[in-house]
């Protein structure tokens, strides 16, 4: 596990009502990590942006907040991902529509085509404030992938900076894999044994990955584990909007194609309708 793996927080920023919201969200990050932050501005540079950028970014500079400015001119989506690459961002941070209308969802707004094609982490926030405001409770996936120990470690990592109060590993088990129709109370019995040793399966797995996980980053942590049944990403969608999660933390999904947002699967369900804030791990 890298010492800190947001080195380099980057942000695309506009002259939007959220501006402010959003650069006093992610200062805060990067004084939590100790990351330095990119400002990814489409467009021309000018000294009045310049000026803009620093006067609200002042309060953080007497805490060690170290920022840089690159402006470029070009489609926001490309602009954002190629300076991104070429400035070796670690996490870039998107503001998001909790939910968007069907045509949004087909056609792709920026924020979904930056975190389908971000070759980094992606954190979507949907709700950024000036004000500081408490991590109380992060969700993170525990499904069966390869991928998933760098995303429980990247939540133990996050749940440490960020002193949140509780963080829940969701284990997300589709129903195909207890292959029992419950008609009676003998096949009830069946299902219920049948869930329970998956169940101890799934907790046996996510152990392992906790084992290997810097002692630091667990001693204060209030973690738990639980097993949902259901479609994968739907259901720890709905399962961080219902225990009100600040966070929800997930894999990073394999390339999505046309036909992935036309019937959508696993984090395809999230980017539908943000339940919180989403960190999509890569």
């Amino acid at each position: 596990m890298k010492t800190n793996p947001f080195d380099n927080i980057g942000i695309g920023v506009t002259f939007s009502p959220n501006l402010n919201a959003n650069l006093n969200a992610v200062a805060r990050l990067c004084i939590k990590f100790n990351s330095k932050l990119t400002l990814i501005h489409v467009g021309e540079a000018s000294d009045d942006k310049n000026e803009v950028f620093s006067n609200l970014l002042k309060p953080f500079l007497a805490n060690g907040l170290q920022y840089k400015v690159v402006f470029k001119t070009g489609k926001p989506v490309d602009v954002i991902l190629s300076v991104s690459k070429k400035n070796k961002v670690d996490l870039l941070v998107i503001g998001a529509l909790k939910k968007e209308n069907i045509l949004k969802y087909y056609v792709g707004s920026i924020a979904r085509k930056i975190t389908r094609k971000a070759q980094c982490s992606v954190l979507l926030l949907i709700n950024p404030t000036v004000a500081p405001s408490p991590c109380k409770h992060i969700v993170v996936n525990g499904l069966k992938s390869p991928k998933t120990h760098q995303a429980i470690e990247s939540a133990f990592y996050v749940s440490h900076h960020l002193e949140a109060k509780k963080l829940t590993i969701v284990e997300e088990i589709s129903q195909h894999q207890v292959h029992v129709n419950v008609e009676d109370d003998k096949s009830l019995r069946k299902s219920t044994i049948v869930k329970e040793r998956i169940q101890l399966r799934e907790n046996s797995r996510i152990n392992k990955i906790i084992e290997n996980i810097p002692t630091v980053y667990k001693s204060k942590s209030n973690f738990t584990t639980q097993s949902i049944f259901g479609k994968s990403g739907y259901s720890i969608g709905h399962y961080a909007q219902l225990v009100r999660a600040d966070l929800l933390i997930m894999n990073a999904p394999n390339k999505t194609s046309f036909w992935d947002r036309v019937f959508p699967h696993d984090i395809e369900y999230i980017l539908t309708e943000l339940p919180t804030d989403v960190l999509i791990i890569r």
